[in-house]
């Protein structure tokens, strides 16, 4: 058997980038780990992404079975900002709950992305560029969901006495209101943070392919929501920048992954399709939506796998993208 520095260089100039190795090295080193832990992770730092994701999933949501705005609303990752949150609120939710392992958050970009999102709202602009799924066949002609954002609904959401309440409670963490609740986790730790059944939908956006115990998470969602309740999600399969080809970590050996990884809280699990929607349908849940998309770019061959991944199937290979909603049709 090779030494593992040889496999490591081998691996390194033909399937991946050096730099990927390198970081996972220097997460090792006291203060570099803490410096990468809390790197931005980008997106919901821009109003205009905040509303074109909410409104992504409201409106697919609506097309598979969502019958109503949700009163309840629980995001898992919402990195730089609450504004995914904050869109669903002035859509009309209630109560939000956002879940994290590391607190990225702050009130100052909150604010500031929050009035943002009233304008946009305000003015029903419609959906920005988007990429994939596209959902243009269920907004109106001014790329709006105005069949589930009503005249009415959004008189009542966007009010002036519903605003300033949504203000107060995001610049006073300590600020009790009757009317709205925002409650921003880190780190979520276990699935007693939530009440069972007490959640109308739950949201993540690129977030569950960084979550290691997939069955342990769905099966906290399904305890979540409430019977009839749906859970929307927009899982990215590719590599992020961790090799030179999108699917270049499966090239990796255990050894190497290890490496890549460090000592950093949270990577991607490497975890296809097949096994999501597995775990989803063993939690209980029904799907409603399964969607998904092979990226144009070319991928590593079969021939360059590694072993543990040398069975996956050739739909699971060229899978990049999925955007999957479930419903709690079902009680235990």
């Amino acid at each position: 058997m090779a030494p593992w520095y040889i496999d490591l260089i081998e691996r390194a100039f033909v399937n991946i980038q050096i730099k990927p190795i390198v970081k996972g090295l220097l997460t090792f080193v006291p203060g570099l780990r803490e410096w990468f832990s809390r790197k931005r992770t980008g997106g919901t730092n821009r109003a205009e992404y905040c509303y074109e994701v909410w409104l992504k999933h409201l409106t697919m949501a609506s097309a598979h079975g969502l019958e109503r705005i949700p009163g309840t609303v629980a995001e898992l990752g919402p990195g730089d900002s609450l504004g995914i949150g904050l869109a669903a609120a002035l859509s009309g939710a209630n109560r939000y709950y956002a879940l994290d392992v590391v607190e990225y958050s702050s009130v100052e970009s909150n604010l500031r992305i929050f009035d943002e999102l009233v304008d946009m709202f305000k003015r029903r602009a419609p959906r920005p560029p988007t990429g994939w799924p596209d959902y243009d066949e269920y907004l109106d002609e001014g790329l709006f969901p105005s069949h589930i954002l009503t005249p009415d609904i959004l008189r009542v959401s966007l009010s002036t006495e519903r605003l300033e309440e949504i203000r107060k409670v995001l610049a006073d963490p300590g600020y009790h209101s009757d009317s709205i609740s925002i409650r921003y986790s880190v780190p979520w730790a276990n699935d007693d943070i939530i009440e069972d059944g007490s959640v109308d939908f739950i949201f993540s956006q690129s977030v569950i392919e960084h979550i290691d115990d997939l069955d342990t998470t769905y099966k906290a969602l399904y305890k979540w929501l409430c019977p009839g309740g749906m859970m929307s999600h927009q899982i990215d399969l590719g590599a992020h920048r961790l090799s030179g080809k999108w699917n270049g970590y499966r090239a990796y050996s255990e050894g190497i992954w290890k490496i890549i990884v460090g000592t950093r809280p949270y990577l991607i699990n490497r975890q296809p399709r097949s096994t999501h929607i597995r775990s989803i349908r063993e939690a209980g849940l029904d799907l409603v939506c399964d969607l998904k998309r092979s990226t144009p770019e070319k991928g590593i061959e079969r021939s360059q796998l590694s072993s543990r991944w040398k069975d996956i199937s050739d739909d699971d290979l060229a899978c990049s993208d999925m955007f999957v909603q479930a419903k709690k049709t079902r009680t235990r």
